[in-house]
Formats: C-alpha cells, structure tokens, sequence
C-alpha cells in the first residue's frame, strides 16, 4: 500500500526542542534538590508528593479509559465496518505497527473525536454526532478527521506530552505546541483525504448539517476582520488554532513535507 505523504508544521519542530530544553533543565533541577535533600524526612514528603500527583494522573485516564470499555461502542470489522476500513486504510498509509483501538460515543450532540494513549495502547474517541455525518451524507469529512487523530498517534503527540510534562508550567509554551501540532495533524488529514478536509473543520465550526451551507470565502473573510484584544489572548491560550486558520493554511505548502517510512524530521 502507497504510503502516505504528510507536511510537519515547522513550529511543532521548534517548540518541541524548546519544551525538550526546558523539560531536561527541570528534571535536572528536581533530581538536584533530591540529592540536596539530606534529611530523610525532607527527602520522603518530596517522594511522597511526587507519587500521589502522578497517581492522581494515572487514576484520571484510567478512569476515562474504563468508562470507555465500559459504555462505548467499540468499532471494528463487525460494528461500524464502513468506519474500521477508514481507520485501517488511514493506520497502515500512516506506516502504525498497530490498528489502534476506536470507540464510539455519545456526547449529548458535541462534534468532536480525540486521540489518547494508556499503558501503550493508542486510543481514539469519536463522536457519535461527527458519525452521523458520514452515514447520512456518505462524505470524505470523516475520512479527514479521523485521519487527523491517527496523525496525533503517528507523531507520537501523547508520548511527547508526558515525557516533556515539566514544560507545561510555563506559560503559554505547551499551548503553542499543541497549536503547532494539530496544524500538522491537519495536514496529516488534508494528505489522506483532500475532499473532506475544508469540510471536516467546517462540520466542528457549524454542525453537521449546516455546515453545507456555509460560505467560506465570506466565513474567513469576516473572520480576518475581526481583530482585538481578547481574539488573540483567547487563541494563544487555546491548545487548537482558530478555525479559520486551520482552514487557511491547509491551502498553503510553506512545510517540509515527508514521506511515511523514510528520515523524519527532529521531534518526530
């Protein structure tokens, strides 16, 4: 199968090598005060705080990942085939050593899908809404938006986040990576499906039936209009771009862009 060409969104390489320095300065730093800590009482409380956060962490995603054992609806080549052919194709393109595990769920009319990681497993959500879509209209946006989460798995997106935790406490960093990340999931999206990406991002901007109706020459326009304050602060604060954006630079080839199976690129 021809393996699937991608664009990496140059800043995801830059902030990556960023929170990696930072992330390498803290864990230095922490290991330091360790060995500082002489008195064994100082040296536990430290331990002691250090394991019950990450516990707290573990726990949290345990817990999202047993509701989802638990409630969803698990797709595969019996339930939701149409869909599992999607996520197969898209998985093998993408060079994955494994079909990741995909649920189904209903989130009370939200359109989105995400992708998660537990003890080494790949996990990605959608929902139920966002499917709907596809068998109604039988469209390339579901096509576009699950290729986009198996992007988030193939660039190790989860991985790098827990290892590059510390970095998350400065500001504004961890959400300017993430930004970069989804630019590039985007692209991931566009490589596997080009007809169903403008309309993917348009059915998460507009719902899934008028979204058809919406006019995006006036929609991106109106929004390059608006302009403030509280527009960019709300963005940078965000760990996804502006929808407009996203939909802009899909129509732009300014990255390096790769083949799956060949050298990647650093961060990858």
């Amino acid at each position: 199968m021809e393996s699937l060409e991608y664009q990496v969104h140059p800043k995801e390489r830059l902030y990556f090598g960023i929170r990696l320095v930072v992330s390498i300065l803290i864990y230095f730093l922490l290991i330091s005060m360790l060995l500082e800590a002489t008195r064994m009482p100082d040296l536990i409380v430290i331990i002691i705080y250090v394991a019950i956060f990450g516990l707290y962490i573990l726990f949290n995603h345990g817990i999202l990942i047993g509701y989802l054992k638990g409630n969803a609806i698990r797709i595969n080549q019996n339930q939701f085939p149409e869909i599992y052919a999607v996520v197969e194709e898209c998985s093998k393109k993408l060079g994955l050593e494994k079909i990741p595990t995909v649920y189904l769920v209903q989130a009370g009319g939200l359109l989105n899908a995400y992708a998660t990681r537990f003890f080494g497993r790949n996990y990605v959500v959608l929902y139920s809404d966002i499917l709907e879509t596809a068998f109604e209209e039988g469209n390339k946006a579901i096509e576009f938006i699950i290729a986009h989460e198996l992007g988030h798995i193939k660039r190790k997106h989860m991985t790098k986040n827990l290892l590059l935790f510390p970095s998350a406490f400065i500001p504004f960093l961890a959400k300017a990576y993430s930004r970069a990340c989804e630019y590039t999931c985007d692209q991931i999206g566009l490589a596997f499906s080009p007809a169903g990406a403008i309309s993917g991002l348009l059915v998460l901007a507009a719902g899934k039936q008028l979204y058809k109706k919406v006019n995006t020459p006036e929609y991106l326009l109106s929004a390059n209009e608006e302009r403030g304050f509280w527009k960019w602060f709300a963005e940078i604060v965000s760990t996804h771009p502006n929808l407009p954006k996203r939909i802009q630079q899909m129509s732009k080839t300014p990255f390096q862009t790769i083949a799956v199976g060949y050298a990647q690129p650093f961060g990858g």
